[in-house]
């Protein structure tokens, strides 16, 4: 065992101290993290359980300026779409709906919840549903990723602080680089949308603008 555990510290490499590095194209992905109606519009989900979801409109447009700069670079563009039945979500998640009093359900395939808010999926780029807040426990989510050899996620989307947070601390564990698109990101509870983006710039990986994600991706800057 010890044997083994040299010989894979052997063969990594050092790691990415500069942000450039680590944000450049050719190792990058762009994750749009639960982009639907009932995260995000009126009338939603969120909206009827009596939450304020005015931010979700504002991130709109620095996430369309992000996904097209990745597209005309070839950037990955990867979707991550919730799918909460009841019948579909994890034990814990349904017990918190019912300790709640949450009778509805969240982002049913075939309603108008599950559908998309703002931007879509093009063609040739993947859709990878989930049934709990990480992305990462959809399996195929992750073999996508290593038959691409993406070393870095870039993260957009809803809510900051749960599947776009539980996404990016489990990619962190599973050794990619992670990125959040500060502008790009929005919850309903702004105290929580705060601390996860002074968390992860604290401790996890990079915060940057849609802007500033632009400027380097523009370029095309290969490392």
């Amino acid at each position: 065992m010890r044997e083994e555990a040299l010989n894979v510290q052997a063969v990594r490499q050092p790691p990415l101290i500069e942000q450039r590095e680590r944000l450049a194209v050719s190792r990058s992905a762009l994750v749009i993290v639960d982009l639907q109606n009932d995260f995000c519009a009126t009338g939603g989900y969120i909206h009827q359980l009596g939450k304020d979801v005015a931010a979700y409109r504002s991130l709109i447009e620095p996430v369309e300026r992000v996904l097209q700069v990745a597209r005309t670079a070839s950037v990955p563009v990867i979707w991550l779409r919730a799918s909460y039945e009841n019948e579909s979500i994890t034990p814990g998640m349904l017990a918190k709906k019912q300790l709640m009093g949450v009778q509805a359900e969240c982002c049913v395939p075939g309603t108008w919840g599950y559908e998309y808010f703002g931007p879509a999926p093009v063609e040739g780029e993947s859709v990878f549903d989930k049934h709990t807040y990480s992305g990462f426990s959809n399996a195929s989510f992750d073999v996508f990723l290593q038959v691409r050899n993406v070393e870095t996620l870039v993260f957009c989307g809803v809510q900051t602080n749960v599947c776009v947070e539980s996404t990016l601390r489990d990619a962190h564990s599973r050794s990619y680089y992670v990125a959040l698109v500060r502008d790009g990101v929005a919850s309903h509870t702004k105290a929580l949308h705060d601390a996860t983006l002074a968390n992860v710039g604290f401790l996890f990986g990079d915060v940057l603008a849609a802007d500033e994600l632009a400027a380097l991706w523009e370029v095309k800057r290969e490392i």
